[in-house]
């Protein structure tokens, strides 16, 4: 069985992780700030750095790799409203801020919003 390195489980199988994890890209994208477990937060954050930072520099291929990746309208918005925010900023386009543990679990929360 292959290993996962550097990576969360989540206690699921890795087509349902990726399906996660590409709703949780555009939630925070159309949103800019979404409440989750603090482990999702930690895992997401690293995702839309990397999609902000290949929004920055409009190109073709740019384009459709964030459009094979998100949908044409959510892509659309990374480009033309997001990116643009972060031109003069080499990284560090997200926030984590820890908040109160859920009640029914217990479960560490965080708040992950675009800077």
């Amino acid at each position: 069985m292959p290993r996962i390195k550097n990576k969360k489980r989540f206690g699921i199988k890795r087509d349902q992780r990726k399906a996660l994890m590409a709703s949780l890209v555009r939630a925070l994208v159309i949103n800019e700030k979404i409440k989750t477990t603090e482990a999702k937060a930690k895992e997401l954050r690293p995702l839309v750095e990397k999609m902000i930072t290949r929004a920055k520099t409009e190109s073709i291929h740019n384009r459709r790799v964030l459009a094979s990746r998100l949908s044409d309208d959510i892509a659309e918005k990374l480009i033309k409203e997001i990116a643009p925010r972060y031109k003069d900023r080499p990284g560090g386009y997200t926030r984590i801020i820890k908040t109160a543990p859920r009640f029914e679990d217990s479960a560490r929360m965080a708040i992950i919003e675009l800077v």
